[in-house]
């Protein structure tokens, strides 16, 4: 049984799998369709629902990709339940009619409830909170006049509601899936269940069932381990364990790395990152994860567990080949640390949208220069290669060369060396091996103090 609350109204669910999604489950049983079915991936945004879970906070999220389990102890709204008692429309709604934000029924309900869930929050970076709702009709010009509109008006009672202490039921062990307490209770069941599928936020699981249409049994959901969510700086490391979301990880790093954050800022959209882990982003392999090539270059290490046993190895190590890790069955990521050390980092997605897109290529340089020379090189990319991986021979190629656009040409020349990229649906090969070869000039530039930003085109 899994137990929330829907619309301000305790519901409790029986006899349903555990990967069955929010979306397919709100249209499918109880009616609820203003929450649309678009790519079915968590990419298009007509899908959102605002989640609030024990922190009091809400998100928004893809409910196309949420799995009924993961609300246990939630509250939910979709778009039916962001007006109120009686039909009282919140202010964002009333403000999308005053200021014609509202377009086709595709669209604006899950653009209501990504504003919604903003309002919630105070949030007003509404270029960013809209990044994962792409709407297809006449643009979003009315729709940030209508949440500026709205932006001063008084969160409504049901809305806040859901936001207070005790709202939202209590956990139910019954649950369906394993639900561990804590990384000592997953540690232990996994190790008897090696095979089993770990669910964090599932934003590549999801796909899995909506695409692949897998039977994911058994699966333990990793959102009721409260110690694997945090991160810790001391003196000598910031450590991230598993369970933080990127959202949660970008006010913490953006004091240390800039354009780290940046980075995460671009990744995905705000549903995709609210739900998304760190954890989750390494253990999947893919060569385009956005966060391993930036940790790689940053001296990452990664510690892994199995039952009682601990190991740690460095980031780039772990990935051997195409979605092959070196990971034991029944092991699993509990954290990853990052050495502190002086911002000298730059990275840099190239998507085809800038905004809400997987990379093409994503390229990490963290260059030490020392009197104009260069002393000290990490250099690693995601997208070149089966794997992330670090840049090898351009790395040696730049110690001991001036840091400069002529100084740096012998090491542009030798990413050849180290990637044959691949041509698929993204990029060619040539395009990905042009892409890193200027992204590396950029860097250097950029450290020169010269504009080089892709929204930022002089006439």
């Amino acid at each position: 049984m899994v137990a929330f609350l829907l619309n301000g109204e305790a519901v409790c669910i029986e006899s349903e799998p555990p990967s069955r999604t929010l979306l397919d489950w709100l249209r499918d049983r109880r009616g609820l369709t203003g929450t649309k079915e678009g790519c079915n991936e968590g990419d298009c945004g007509a899908c959102t629902v605002m989640v609030t879970g024990a922190d009091g906070r809400p998100r928004s999220l893809n409910a196309c990709i949420l799995l009924l389990p993961q609300l246990e102890g939630c509250a939910v709204r979709t778009v039916e339940g962001i007006s109120g008692p009686g039909g009282a429309l919140h202010p964002v709604q009333q403000a999308m009619i005053d200021h014609h934000g509202a377009q086709c029924g595709f669209c604006t309900p899950g653009i209501v409830v990504s504003l919604a869930t903003a309002h919630a929050n105070g949030d007003t970076d509404y270029n960013n909170q809209l990044a994962g709702n792409l709407c297809r009709c006449t643009g979003y010009a009315p729709i940030i006049r209508a949440a500026e509109a709205a932006a001063t008006a008084p969160v409504p009672a049901w809305i806040a509601g859901d936001t207070a202490p005790g709202a939202a039921p209590a956990e139910n062990p019954s649950a369906p899936g394993f639900r561990p307490a804590s990384a000592d209770a997953l540690a232990a069941w996994y190790v008897d269940h090696p095979h089993a599928t770990l669910i964090a936020g599932a934003t590549d699981v999801g796909l899995w069932v909506t695409k692949q249409f897998r039977d994911l049994d058994p699966v333990a959901f990793l959102n009721g381990a409260a110690d694997l969510r945090g991160v810790e700086v001391t003196d000598d490391e910031i450590r991230i364990k598993a369970m933080t979301t990127l959202s949660d990880l970008l006010p913490v790093i953006a004091p240390h790395f800039r354009s780290f954050a940046e980075l995460i800022r671009r990744f995905a959209s705000v549903q995709v990152r609210n739900a998304a882990t760190v954890g989750g982003n390494i253990a999947n392999g893919s060569p385009i994860g956005d966060s391993p090539p930036v940790l790689i270059a940053l001296g990452a290490v990664l510690h892994l567990r199995k039952g009682d046993s601990r190991r740690s190895l460095p980031l780039e190590d772990f990935f051997l080949e195409y979605r092959r890790q070196d990971r034991a069955p029944g092991e699993f990521v509990e954290a990853v640390s990052i050495p502190r050390q002086p911002d000298r980092l730059r990275c840099y997605k190239i998507s085809k949208r800038f905004d809400q897109d997987i990379s093409a290529v994503c390229g990490a340089f963290n260059i030490t220069v020392t009197d104009g020379i260069v002393t000290g090189a990490r250099i690693a990319f995601g997208g070149m290669a089966g794997v992330p991986k670090r840049a090898a021979a351009a790395e040696a190629a730049l110690l001991g060369t001036p840091w400069t656009a002529a100084g740096i040409a012998p090491a542009r020349a030798a990413l050849g060396d180290d990637f044959v990229p691949l041509s698929d649906m993204r990029a060619s090969a040539a395009y990905r091996l042009r892409v890193a070869r200027n992204l590396l000039l950029k860097a250097c530039l950029e450290d020169g103090g010269e504009s080089a930003h892709v929204l930022e085109v002089p006439a």
